[in-house]
């Protein structure tokens, strides 16, 4: 994965001086988590590549591919397969356990995701950038479908619905069958969906893969 960061000179105004800064430390708290590795240890094997070439963190070697005087590149590998290389700001490297709070926040979405397997997840839950979602909802409202050209040039029909459960209300693109196939009032499931956040408000959207189905007629 190739990320792209700020390398401007000197110290930025803010924790972070762009969103790119902000995605590298979130894929970096990704990454400690799915191998396991503790975000402090896994952050100070960067700070000691960037001083010594080379460093390693359990399964994961890091190494120092260029060093310049405002950033460094890193690249992670895992048994000689390429994980990640991006360029990391010096500043970010002077960071005392920047990605805690990073850890954080995704140790808490994964509790949530973990719930999802139990049970299905409520409205109240839902976070834009979750994915693999299955919850049951009512559904509130059907607004008029409209016509819209699609990315491929063709044409298709979509309206927003609005789905309600006992802790909240959020919107639900339907396309072209689905609308014919959901009344108001219906209880419908929906599988495999992802959360999004458009024109300021979230959307629940069934993913590739996903499904839509009618559990109860209103």
């Amino acid at each position: 994965m190739q990320i792209k960061v700020s390398k401007r000179r000197g110290r930025p105004r803010g924790k972070y001086c762009s969103a790119a800064d902000f995605r590298l430390l979130q894929y970096l708290a990704l990454i400690s988590m799915k191998y396991g590795i503790d975000s402090e240890k896994f952050f100070d094997s960067f700070v000691k590549a960037w001083k010594r070439q080379e460093s390693s963190c359990e399964s994961l070697s890091i190494k120092c591919r260029k060093r310049t005087r405002d950033y460094a590149v890193f690249l992670i590998t895992n048994s000689c397969k390429v994980v990640a290389q991006f360029p990391t700001p010096k500043y970010i490297l002077e960071e005392a356990s920047p990605l805690k709070d990073f850890a954080r926040a995704r140790a808490s979405r994964r509790t949530i995701l973990e719930r999802a397997k139990v049970k299905h997840l409520r409205i109240a839950d839902l976070k834009s950038g979750m994915d693999r979602i299955n919850l049951k909802a009512r559904v509130l409202e059907i607004p008029k479908p409209r016509s819209v050209i699609t990315r491929f040039g063709g044409f298709a029909t979509v309206t927003n619905a609005s789905i309600a459960d006992e802790t909240g209300i959020i919107r639900l693109p339907l396309w072209n069958k689905q609308i014919d196939a959901v009344s108001v009032g219906d209880l419908i499931q929906v599988e495999n969906a992802r959360v999004v956040t458009f024109r300021g408000e979230r959307q629940l959207r069934v993913s590739r893969g996903g499904q839509l189905s009618v559990v109860e007629k209103r």
